[in-house]
């Protein structure tokens, strides 16, 4: 994680400070100084830390300059506060990089200094307005970030997928370039290491859509969020399973090493109260529901936004519920369903082929979730439902295999996948997390999807993974 120091006190610099916490990027950890305090609504606390204190001290400055930046930002109102400011940097760090927003034209003697003119930013923009003047790529649509280029790095989820199984939902792939070769998308074509995308859609949606394909393996629960959440209602669980539940959530806690949020509705029990406190930690965080005003299905989408949480955990329980499984599709995060068994002896996480390809869209998540805990990956092919999405998505996994390193086994089967399931032990069915899962089970009694059918499997521990961002 790279350390940026930003030095505002201008309102320039509150934008700036804005923009970089709606930013897409989690690979900075900023530290803000600014001589009036302001609160940043969405500021997440584990990439922003915030200080109130005058930087032209030298003393006050130097106290944080003892941690090692790689870059400072200095957006101020008063040309001798700049000044001061960066002198006493320059005090303690001699080539540390500064980035200097300049309002007055200063003359630069620093070559580690780098003053960015407002004036000519302001006239560039201008210049946009006119007609018959050629826009530079940078300005183009509404400035806002709703044009986009990324380049697919080598490990990359988007890596051998095609276009056609991709969400592009409230954004589209326009154009790719390969080879310094333009190249139309279609649903056939298949992305490759090193393509550059061009990217057009709703400013939110590609900061996602960035993180998505900038992601390697590794980073899960990435790109749908940063930490664990478990869900616990007391009203619908016993206090032993509760027990088991949490304990078996700080084991996948201990796996993922990204913080757990405990959120528990309906408490009724003080004894297990205490119990669940006495697991809290630095990396583990209680939260109690008392209120009864609010909707328990608010609360928890507040949660979700609020901590930035990229993988509930429940119990199979609660996701029977209908609401509750409605509930937590719309939240657009992988959910975890774990049953009445160990999680520790788990060896294998298995997924079912099947005549769509929902698989495949899902595919880097697969390989990141079974890397992580360690898991051998098989794929389960009913021979007797014969499909060309099928070979596609095999093929798609055999690459990503290749790509990263992990081997994969592929099970071609004429019996039914999940009667075959259910004779094995120790392992982690994973599924693409689809609105035909929302529904009641009585209405896929007589369906043939295994998607459809995944609560045949209630007795293991699944994982749903959202198929769009």
């Amino acid at each position: 994680m790279k350390k940026i120091l930003i030095i505002s006190d201008s309102e320039i610099g509150n934008h700036f400070i804005e923009r970089v916490v709606d930013t897409y990027t989690s690979d900075n950890i900023y530290y803000v100084v600014q001589m009036k305090a302001t609160e940043y609504e969405n500021a997440n606390p584990a990439r922003f830390k915030f200080y109130e204190f005058d930087p032209t001290s030298l003393y006050k400055l130097s106290n944080l300059l003892k941690m090692e930046f790689v870059q400072v930002v200095i957006a101020m109102d008063n040309l001798s506060d700049v000044e001061v400011t960066i002198k006493n940097i320059r005090t303690i760090k001699k080539q540390l990089r500064i980035i200097v927003l300049d309002q007055w034209d200063i003359q630069n003697q620093d070559s580690n200094v780098v003053y960015v003119k407002q004036n000519e930013i302001m006239a560039s923009r201008l210049l946009d307005y006119l007609p018959n003047v050629p826009v530079i790529a940078q300005n183009v649509g509404l400035g806002e970030g709703e044009i986009m280029e990324v380049l697919v790095p080598f490990g990359s989820s988007f890596v051998y997928r095609h276009i056609g199984v991709i969400e592009q939902n409230r954004w589209r792939i326009v154009a790719i370039y390969r080879n310094r070769e333009l190249l139309m998308p279609s649903s056939r074509r298949m992305i490759h290491p090193n393509d550059l995308l061009l990217l057009v859609g709703e400013p939110s949606v590609l900061k996602s859509v960035y993180r998505a394909i900038k992601r390697e393996l590794g980073q899960f629960p990435e790109p749908f969020g940063s930490n664990l959440y478990l869900y616990i209602d007391m009203e619908k669980e016993n206090a032993d399973n509760i027990k088991d539940l949490v304990r078996r959530a700080l084991f996948i806690h201990k796996n993922f090493k990204h913080k757990l949020y405990i959120k528990i509705y309906n408490p009724n029990d003080i004894d297990l109260l205490r119990h669940i406190k006495d697991m809290r930690s630095d990396s583990v965080s209680v939260n109690i529901n008392y209120n009864d005003d609010l909707e328990i299905e608010d609360i928890f989408h507040a949660d979700v936004r609020r901590y930035h949480i990229g993988l509930v955990m429940v119990s199979k329980d609660i996701f029977k519920d209908n609401e509750t499984r409605n509930m937590l599709y719309d939240a657009h995060v992988p959910v975890l369903k774990i049953a009445d068994r160990s999680f520790s002896k788990l060896k294998d996480a298995l997924a079912i082929l099947t005549e769509n390809r929902d698989l495949e869209k899902v595919s880097t998540t697969i390989f990141d979730i079974s890397s992580q805990m360690g898991f051998n990956l098989e794929l389960f092919n009913y021979t007797n439902e014969k499909d060309e999405y099928k070979e596609q998505v095999i093929e798609h996994f055999n690459n990503l295999a290749t790509i990263f390193s992990k081997s994969i086994k592929i099970t071609e089967s004429e019996s039914n996948p999940i009667r075959e399931l259910r004779q094995k032990e120790n392992f982690l069915q994973v599924l693409p997390f689809t609105k035909k899962m929302t529904g009641r089970h009585l209405y896929s009694i007589f369906s043939t999807d295994s998607e459809r059918l995944y609560y045949k499997l209630d007795d293991f521990h699944q994982i749903f993974i959202p198929v769009q961002l």
